[in-house]
């Protein structure tokens, strides 16, 4: 099989779908009118409809998210919304809950969503025999853990990774506290984003550790070192995080990590070229710092503690505080409306620049759009980062890239006329031929020019002539109405013979008998939520299982999240960290401690053979009552 790396994009909406492509995107992930798991995030199908058409003119592919875990009283209206998105020409659904294998679909391609904690060889293994074509694999895996995993899967299966944006501090699919505390699923696309909340961290003594620190609050995946490492350990689908993401970022980060791929010589899967209109630079979007986790191992400084707010990039520092304005000294350009931010007592806090001047080489005055009483601890030499570049967002606001597909025309006389044949850098081609009389031209340079400039013609289609070759015994005069229309009808019959030439992905066929699932029991943490998901697990060997979270059979205190982040080794208090350290060693329990936020407590227990983190709580009352 020929290797082509796949960059995955998000979409919010339709037309940034159609941005992320023109911006070098493969393919792009967007949600339907509903079991998406960012429930604020959903297209209609006739957007959807749109978005594909447009896609499949690049031969790039569609992925709609039907990702959340179903009631039972849902799982025919998930039934109908797959047979739409199939209808709609969706290349594929990205799906979390087992009991939609069970059901009656159309023949459509099936991802495993992150949400199916993919993490062992074995699991994805299993789902490879189950069907799946695509796997997304946890973030939290190493390098050499996803080598383990592409290993273990069959050779047409492909392996997707995020590479890109926020940054779930659980194993994704093994997070109940926001059920638990507010009623809002996770697994229901309604997470109330707890882990982005300030917490007091104690020991079991009651010591304090941490104070108000968002200390479950990871930085921004950035795998932009990473590329050659994770192609080569099997990564065959890239994917950008950011379905509640605006179009700059969207446009700014695609754009980035094409021309890295771009760099490295990877070819993009669709068809095209891109050419982008603004230099990328992906810490000029909201970020809230980068990490790139655990690709290279467990590291120190993969928490954003201070702030999960965007702070921005370093600006320059303050001159002068006057009543009304302040003075930045920065050898950077400032525009109005640039967005400027600053920490107070380690919390990040900012303003808007109404307007801006230039009254030095390096110093700027700012007329901020609060009253300056009002911004804390503004002071002399006080460092100001950007986290809103104005002019480089305008810029972006306009069109900022395209698209092109490379054609070579060939041009030739015919019996009754001439000719035009496209052939594009996929090797599809098509022809359109005009019937029409010419005559002898006195000026066959001229005469060959005018072919040239007017079937060259192509900048408001999807193609960019790369050569064209003219065929004819002697130069001849043909109207340019005649070159027109010839050079719009071999467009038309191209644009159709790549329409023709699409070939949706169809489902992976499952491995019969059906292959046994690597554990025969499942916790509450497999999330089965409906009859079908049971069968499907019981066709596959499972014997005892327990019902999903939201289901309410779990009431006493539970592993509410489970996360490879350890604040034990944030704070240099793990038992492994001390090993060999003289004065140290022996002395570090991993004993329990407690996060508390308001009159919220949750334990903290330390599994350190697995090296993971685990969050212990139990759901509210009034949350039960409620059901």
């Amino acid at each position: 099989m020929t290797r082509r790396i796949e960059l995955l994009a998000p979409a919010r909406t339709a037309e940034i779908g159609r941005e992320a492509i023109l911006h070098g995107a493969d393919a792009v992930y967007i949600g339907g009118p509903a079991f998406g798991a960012r429930d604020k995030a959903g297209n209609s199908m006739q957007d959807i409809a749109a978005l594909v058409e447009f896609a499949h003119r690049f031969h790039a592919r569609i992925h709609v998210t039907l990702n959340t875990i179903l009631h039972d009283d849902e799982l025919e209206l998930a039934r109908q919304l797959a047979q739409q998105c199939w209808d709609a020409g969706v290349d594929a659904l990205i799906v979390q809950d087992m009991g939609l294998l069970e059901l009656d679909l159309p023949p459509i391609d099936l991802h495993a969503s992150t949400q199916c904690d993919i993490r062992t060889p074995e699991k994805a293994r299993f789902l490879a025999d189950a069907g799946f074509s695509q796997i997304v694999l946890a973030r939290e895996l190493t390098i050499p853990e996803i080598a383990a995993v592409r290993a273990a899967v069959p050779a047409d299966v492909v392996i997707e990774h995020f590479v890109h944006g926020a940054l779930c501090v659980a194993y994704s699919g093994q997070c109940s506290i926001s059920h638990a505390q507010t009623g809002r699923s996770a697994n229901r696309g309604d997470c109330s984003q707890a882990c982005r909340l300030p917490y007091t961290l104690q020991d079991m003594r009651g010591q304090v550790v941490a104070f108000q620190k968002h200390v479950l609050s990871l930085k921004d995946n950035n795998q932009s070192a990473n590329l050659r490492s994770l192609i080569d350990a099997g990564v065959g689908s890239f994917k950008i995080e950011g379905r509640y993401k605006d179009a700059p970022y969207v446009k700014n980060v695609v754009g980035h990590y094409r021309r890295l791929l771009d760099r490295l010589g990877e070819p993009a899967t669709a068809s095209g070229r891109t050419k982008l209109f603004f230099t990328p630079d992906p810490d000029k979007t909201f970020h809230r710092g980068s990490t790139d986790y655990f690709s290279r191992g467990r590291q120190a400084d993969i928490g954003a503690f201070d702030t999960p707010a965007f702070v921005g990039t370093p600006l320059g520092t303050i001159a002068k505080v006057g009543t009304d304005f302040i003075d930045i000294e920065t050898a950077q350009t400032m525009a109005n409306g640039d967005g400027l931010a600053w920490l107070n007592k380690r919390e990040a806090t900012g303003m808007q620049a109404n307007t801006v001047e230039r009254i030095g080489e390096n110093l700027w005055r700012v007329h901020p759009d609060k009253p300056i009483k009002d911004l804390p601890g503004l002071k002399v030499g006080l460092a100001i980062s950007r986290n809103r570049d104005h002019a480089w967002e305008q810029a972006l606001m306009k069109k900022s890239a395209e698209r092109k597909i490379p054609v070579d025309a060939r041009f030739a006389a015919t019996n009754d006329g001439y000719s035009l044949t496209l052939a594009d850098s996929d090797g599809i081609a098509a022809t359109a031929r005009i019937a029409c009389e010419s005559q002898s031209s006195r000026n066959a340079e001229k005469a060959e020019m005018t072919i040239r400039e007017q079937l060259g013609r192509l900048g408001n289609t999807d193609f960019d002539l790369a050569k064209l070759v003219v065929e004819w015994p002697e130069p001849r005069f043909v109207p340019n109405s005649l070159l027109n229309q010839l050079r719009r009808d071999a467009v038309a019959a191209l644009v159709e013979a790549r329409r023709a030439g699409y070939r949706r992905p169809l489902r992976r066929p499952a491995i019969e008998p059906p292959t046994p699932y690597p554990e025969a029991t499942l916790s509450f943490l497999a999330n089965v939520y409906n009859a079908a998901a049971r069968r499907f697990y019981e066709k596959h060997g499972v014997r005892l299982i327990a019902a999903a979270y939201e289901a309410h059979e779990e009431t006493g205190e539970v592993p509410l999240m489970i996360t490879r982040h350890c604040l034990r080794y944030s704070f240099s208090l793990c038992p492994k960290q001390a090993k060999g350290v003289a004065g140290v060693q022996g002395q570090l329990r991993a004993e329990p401690m407690v996060l508390v936020n308001g009159n919220d407590k949750l334990r903290l227990e330390f599994d350190c053979r697995a090296c993971e983190m685990h969050v212990v709580g139990r759901i509210k009352q009034h949350i039960l009552a409620a059901r």
